[in-house]
This record gives structure tokens, C-alpha cells and sequence, in this order.
């Protein structure tokens, strides 16, 4: 679950991370408040208006603009409140900004002695083991710097068994060139910041840039956090920063109805009972000359409710052609999920694309003959290699 900057700003403080301070509005009047409740709290005479959404490149879209007084900060936040703000990580038609942060200028005098960096902690799935990824060149894309410089990238693996060692995040400090109270600061950083990554149960932390101030502080200018969804009941705390508008909507109703669902740019949906077999079936697709849709996994007890819910949430996407549904039947039986296909499809009307259905395991035959004698336009396959002809003669025909 993606959350906002300000949001994993406060986490990071809680974990005693330094972060560049701020304040969350929603109106140009209320921004002037925040401002002017920063200055009293942290004495800053200039501020930074930061579009809150889910996505990085804020700056070059122009979602962050730097005030020098209250009437500034007014008319800059009027500026990007209510944007269209197109970044490199949205879509063509962009996201729109209802929230802004007040923050505070941590660039204060002594600029030439400001350094940015990049810090970020993950998972490393190759290796079994969390990474801290760590570069001088902070505040670019760390796509860029990995593309051209991929030197100036370093990487320490840290042993999920023993955890961070102090070595370690030393290593980190030094392998960016600190010293002295520089270098301290940034160790206390790194230990902080990796036990707000674990105790949070998030699956990245990536905080561009880390800004050694010009009195060799270190902190948090940005923060960009992705919590794991599947570890929320450890934390129901968490549960309430969800930003459903930043989601799509299809993903948001998906998720109502308890269906992983991830829309693409295709035009075959495709519904299936597992992560494994949703994989396979779009490599089907796209052997079959057509392109998925959306990865939908129903889970193992599909039933008329779930493939109901399945069926209107794929035909929204108005560039779906065709549907295939790939189910096996092993927790659940293959002619309940052929019932419920019938069902459902009786009771969403008619529905203006060909369905295929493969079923394949426990009591499969009888659910292809459910199917063929339903007299919907649904056909029927037992053999992966057969519903990728269905849809090949399917795209064929259009």
C-alpha cells in the first residue's frame, strides 16, 4: 500500500528519523496557517509547496515550488491545489492534487556545503535478503543513475536473521564520503530508518534525497513508502492512511470484492484462481496474438459471487475484446465454477464479448458440458492449448 510523503514523513519521525518538517493543507488559506505555524515552530523564513500524490517526479511537473513569503505561499498553493500534475510515474492525464505540504526550507545559508543523497531499503527477492541502496547523486531518478552511473550505486545486503550490524550502516556512511559529525549522523540515520523498515513491516523505504545540512545534520526531505498489504492486520494503525482516490478505481472496487486485480493495456481480460496460472494464461494470450487485459486472481474458492464481481469489473475496461477464464479445479469443484460462470452471466445481462472457459481438475468434463449446454455465448476448453485457439479464433474473427 502506497502512502503519502507527509505520511511516511510522521512514521519515520516516530522511528526518530530527522525529517524536514511539515504541514498537510487542503485550501491556500489554510496554507498560509501552516506556514506561518512553521516559522514560529522551526523559525524558517522561506517555505516548499509539495503536491501530495502517489508518484515521484513532482518537481519536474511542477507539483513543488519554493515560497520566500506568505502572499507566495498563498498563490503557489492556488497553483498546484486542483492540478492535473503529469509526472514520469502517472498516467498521460496525470493526477490530480488535493493536497499540499507546507514544509520548511532546510536549504538554509551555507548552500556550498549542502549535499544530497539517495538512501532506500528493500527487499532483494534474488537473494532472500533486505539491501540498503545508497548514492551520492541524490535528488535524480535512481533510474537514471543506475542506466549511466551505476558505480556511484552502493548496495549492502543485510541478513534478515541477524539484522543490521553496526559495520554495516558505518559502511553506508562511508561508502558516501562523510566524515566526522557528518558520518555520525548518518549511521544514527541508517539504524533508524532500517527499524522503521522492519517494525513497519513495509516492503521500501526510499528517502530522495537524504540532505546533509550545512551544520552536518541529516535528514528527510522526501519520503516514499510502500507498507505491505498483507502484513495491515499487524498494523490496523495503518489502515486508515490508504488514499483510495490515488488508486484505480477498478483496483479499489477489486479489492472490495477480495480479487487481486491489476489493470493493463490489453484486450483480453482474463480471470483465474491463482497468482501462478494468471501468469501463464497472459503468456497464453500473448501466444495467441493478443494482449492481457488485466491480471485478475479470483483465489481458490471461486464461486457466482466472485466471478460476478470479476465480470463487471473487466468490462469497464472499454478495450477488452474477449474474456478467458482459466480456472483448476482443485480446492474448488469445476462444474460449481462453470455454475457460477452461468449465473453470473445471466445476471450481469448480455454481455457484448465472447467468454472462454478452460477448466481443468476435479469434476472438469461435467463443467465444460454445463458450459457448451448453457446456450450463452460462452465456450468451452479442457486443454490450455485449446483456449488459446478459442482465443486466437476469437481475435480473428473481430
Amino acid at each position: 500500500m502506497n502512502i503519502h510523503e507527509y505520511q511516511g514523513k510522521d512514521i519515520l519521525k516516530h522511528y526518530g528519523v530527522r525529517i524536514q518538517e511539515g504541514i498537510v493543507v487542503d485550501t491556500p488559506a489554510l496554507a498560509v496557517e501552516a506556514a506561518r505555524e512553521l516559522t514560529a515552530r522551526t523559525g524558517t523564513k522561506w517555505h516548499v509547496i509539495k503536491a501530495q500524490i502517489h508518484a515521484g517526479g513532482r518537481g519536474k511537473g511542477g507539483g513543488v515550488k519554493l515560497a520566500k513569503s506568505l502572499d507566495e505561499v498563498r498563490s503557489k498553493s492556488e497553483e498546484i491545489l486542483g492540478m492535473q500534475l503529469i509526472t514520469h510515474q502517472t498516467s498521460p492525464e496525470g493526477k490530480k492534487v488535493s493536497k499540499v505540504l507546507i514544509a520548511e526550507d532546510v536549504y538554509y545559508p551555507g548552500v556550498s556545503e549542502v549535499k544530497e543523497f539517495y538512501v532506500s531499503i528493500l527487499l532483494d527477492r534474488a537473494k532472500g535478503c533486505n539491501v540498503i541502496m545508497a548514492s551520492t547523486e541524490g535528488g535524480m531518478d535512481i533510474e537514471e543513475v543506475a542506466e549511466h552511473s551505476p558505480e556511484k550505486i552502493f548496495k549492502e545486503w543485510i541478513n534478515p536473521s541477524v539484522g543490521l550490524q553496526q559495520f554495516q550502516a558505518r559502511k553506508v556512511a562511508f561508502a558516501l564520503g562523510l566524515s566526522g559529525d557528518a558520518f555520525r549522523e548518518m549511521v544514527k540515520f541508517i539504524n533508524s530508518l532500517y527499524k522503521a523498515y522492519i517494525e513497519t513491516d513495509s516492503s521500501m523505504f526510499e528517502i530522495n534525497p537524504v540532505l546533509k545540512t550545512s551544520d552536518n545534520k541529516i535528514l528527510a526531505v522526501d519520503a516514499k513508502v510502500n507498507l505491505d498489504d498483507n502484513a495491515l492486520y499487524r498494523h490496523p494503525d495503518f489502515i486508515p492512511l490508504r488514499d483510495v482516490t490515488e488508486e484505480d478505481p477498478l483496483e479499489v472496487e477489486a479489492s472490495a470484492n477480495d480479487l487481486n486485480y491489476v489493470k493493463l493495456d490489453g484486450n483480453v481480460g482474463c480471470m483465474v484462481n491463482g497468482a501462478g496460472l494468471a501468469m501463464a494464461t497472459m503468456d497464453i494470450i500473448k501466444l495467441s496474438g493478443g494482449h492481457p487485459a488485466n491480471f485478475l486472481d479470483v483465489g481458490g474458492g471461486a464461486n457466482a459471487k466472485t466471478v460476478e464481481a470479476g465480470f463487471r469489473i473487466i468490462l469497464k475496461d472499454p478495450n477488452v475484446k474477449a474474456i478467458l477464464i482459466n480456472i483448476f479445479g482443485g480446492i474448488v469443484r469445476c462444474d460449481r465454477v462453470a455454475t457460477g460462470v452461468v449465473e453470473a452471466y445471466k445476471a450481469i445481462g448480455n454481455i457484448p464479448v465472447p467468454i472462454i472457459v478452460r477448466l481443468q481438475g476435479t469434476n472438469a468434463a461435467e463443467g465444460a458440458k454445463i458450459i457448451d449446454d448453457s446456450g450463452l455465448k460462452v465456450f468451452s476448453a479442457v486443454l490450455l492449448k485449446d483456449a488459446a485457439l478459442r482465443v486466437e479464433e476469437v481475435l480473428k474473427a473481430m
